[in-house]
């Protein structure tokens, strides 16, 4: 198995265990039966995800997550996952979470995005919802509800 999963922490909002995101990436990958990949995390402010969501979404606004494949179909997996921890921050009391978690469950989002999955309907919203469930667990996380 060749999985190469690099973490940026472009931030300076909140301290980033990079060791975590990381292996939470892995994880999904691992899990989806992706033997070969290469995966880069940015962990960043709202202000660069604002920027990218506007440029590659033409919303002028943050997010929590946005995925970027990099790879065409046949080939080993690679991609970019960018996660905003302002969001993660501002969101997670909502959810009864931590900053921490909410980044983790958007890296592993990003990830099944990256794998194959998609959530534009309420069937695969929920599949993707179930998947994230299991991956918050086998990583010793709480699902948020």
């Amino acid at each position: 198995m060749q999985l190469a999963v690099d973490v940026a922490d472009e931030q300076t909002l909140m301290p980033t265990d990079v060791g975590s995101l990381a292996a939470a990436a892995r994880t999904v990958l691992e899990g989806e039966g992706i033997e070969r990949a290469t995966l880069s995390i940015a962990v960043v402010d709202d202000a660069r995800m604002r920027e990218l969501h506007a440029r590659y979404l033409g919303h002028d606004e943050p997010t929590d997550v946005l995925s970027f494949p990099l790879s065409s179909a046949g080939e080993p997996l690679e991609g970019e996952v960018v996660v905003s921890a302002e969001t993660a921050a501002r969101r997670a009391p909502e959810f009864g979470s931590t900053a921490a978690a909410e980044i983790v469950l958007y890296v592993i989002h990003g990830t099944l995005h990256l794998s194959g999955y998609d959530d534009h309907d309420e069937k695969s919203r929920r599949t993707m919802r179930e998947r994230e469930r299991h991956y918050l667990a086998r990583l010793g996380l709480s699902p948020r509800e």
